[in-house]
């Protein structure tokens, strides 16, 4: 089990073909992710490829954001062997909605998906993003955008 004591309380182990270079031309790979109780893989995208995970231990509240200008969300809960298809480049994410631990395993239709996690790239870029564009981008005042940033 990867280690879930950190600040969103997942793990997630990718095998992608920087880790396994006999995946290289195959246009797969995939990713183990185990949840602490109520832990969250954070919204993310993978820019290269569309996901499909498969819930191994645990329930999970999954969900994904269509693209502007509906952004609708699109959410479902899952139990022990469902699984829930991620389409290429949309925002998603998991949580785990139970007091166990929680196991999901991912395949992913590119050798090398990329992964960025919203929060990361937009409050931890290095250098930062101006804080007065953030505070307008996210219509909040500037003290907001540079008290998150202190966390990145």
């Amino acid at each position: 089990m990867g280690n879930t004591t950190n600040d969103v309380g997942s793990n997630v182990t990718a095998v992608n073909v920087a880790q396994l270079p006999g995946l290289n031309t195959l246009g797969i790979s995939m990713a183990r992710i185990d949840f602490a109780p109520w832990g969250l893989n954070a919204p993310h995208t993978h820019p290269r490829a569309t996901e499909i995970l498969t819930v191994i231990e645990g329930n999970l509240l999954v969900g994904f954001v269509t693209s502007n200008p509906e952004n609708r969300l699109i959410t479902k809960r899952l139990q022990k062997g469902d699984v829930f298809v991620f389409p290429e480049g949309l925002i998603h994410f998991q949580q785990n909605v139970g007091n166990g631990y929680a196991l999901a395993i991912a395949a992913l239709s590119s050798q090398n998906p990329g992964t960025i996690t919203i929060a990361n790239a937009v409050f931890g870029s290095n250098p930062d993003i101006s804080a007065d564009i953030l505070a307008k981008a996210f219509q909040v005042d500037i003290k907001v955008v540079q008290q998150i940033q202190s966390k990145f």
